[in-house]
């Protein structure tokens, strides 16, 4: 079977995440990059062996199946409703979007133009999230009691002032639980579903000249009665590994960087995969070392396309953590809990 080409839209530093996973792949393919400075595309094409370069997508001349879109957060749904307009499946970094009525219009312009979409929450492949996830699907752990997620990132200054739209509600569309924390949060609702109630406080501690949380707790009471805790930052120096505490009827399972390192279940053995590979944490660097979630990402995208099937995180499912990202931050500003 011949490789899907792709059009990568951007060129920031999760693009080269997309070149790198790419190439590791024998179902896809990137036959041009789009840059709103096209010199700056011309140049990334060059040292990246992509054979077509423009500065938007009507204008690249080349054959393509889809978009990998590697922009801004808040500008997700541009590159997206113009793939669209042109019949080419749309494979996004995450989040969706950062607001519901632009992952809406994501949603129903791929409807409408009868083409796929996906969202790039890579965790969601890893080894250790498939098993924990099948066994709560299969009521393994019998009631689920209480959840503590853990999401202690360190950015420096350096961080937000290497871009003008870093650290900005319009294009972040938030801190850490928006930017850092929101593939973690896509796994916490991807296990327990989403919570009825959210009450959260969140401000900024550490970094000057951003409009957006450095730190924040948020409380999630869920439909079955667990409660839970998410706490984000990006001023925890030196920088943890996510951890994900679950508590439930039959005992304890804790996870870090998504791989199983604490269980005592009554009657279960241990099932985290035998063989691990060292997993990319997020929390001290923006770089992406690993790329096999990307890659396990684009080729499940290919088959969804080949085989008209539904890919791992479609655009609605990959809806859901936004949605609870935005009543965090709804809550926080207005301090009052808020039902979803």
């Amino acid at each position: 079977m011949s490789k899907l080409k792709f059009v990568l839209i951007g060129t920031g530093n999760i693009a080269r995440t997309y070149v790198e996973a790419t190439k590791k792949v024998d179902c896809a393919e990137i036959a041009g990059v789009i840059s709103r400075d096209i010199k700056r595309a011309e140049k990334y094409a060059a040292e990246n062996g992509i054979p077509y370069s423009a500065d938007s997508l009507s204008k690249i001349n080349c054959d393509f199946d889809g978009v990998f879109i590697a922009t801004p957060n808040g500008l997700h749904y541009l590159a997206c409703e113009e793939a669209a307009s042109l019949g080419k499946h749309v494979l996004t970094e995450k989040p969706l979007d950062i607001t519901v009525e632009h992952m809406d219009c994501m949603i129903n312009a791929c409807k409408k133009a009868d083409v796929k979409l996906g969202t790039t929450y890579q965790y969601r492949m890893r080894p250790d999230n498939i098993t924990i996830k099948k066994m709560l699907d299969e009521n393994k752990f019998g009631k689920i009691y209480a959840v503590d997620l853990t999401l202690k990132f360190y950015r420096g200054q350096d961080y937000y002032d290497s871009a003008d739209w870093r650290g900005t509600w319009k294009i972040d569309g938030g801190g850490p639980f928006m930017q850092q924390g929101s593939h973690n949060i896509d796994i916490l609702y991807w296990f327990l579903g989403m919570p009825e109630k959210v009450f959260a406080k969140a401000s900024t501690f550490a970094h000057t000249g951003i409009e957006v949380e450095d730190h924040g707790i948020a409380f999630l009471e869920f439909a079955e009665g667990a409660i839970g805790t998410i706490t984000a930052s990006t001023l925890a120096k030196p920088g943890f590994s996510p951890k994900l505490e679950v508590f439930t009827e039959r005992g304890t399972f804790v996870m870090e960087n998504d791989c199983i390192v604490l269980w005592d279940i009554d009657g279960i053995d241990n099932p985290a995969a035998p063989v691990k590979k060292a997993m990319h944490s997020a929390a001290k660097s923006a770089a992406v070392a690993d790329t096999s979630g990307h890659e396990a990402i684009i080729k499940d995208f290919v088959d969804a396309i080949n085989n008209n099937t539904v890919p791992a995180v479609s655009g609605e499912d990959a809806r859901h953590a936004t949605e609870i990202i935005l009543a965090i931050y709804r809550s926080a500003r207005e301090g009052k809990e808020i039902i979803l």
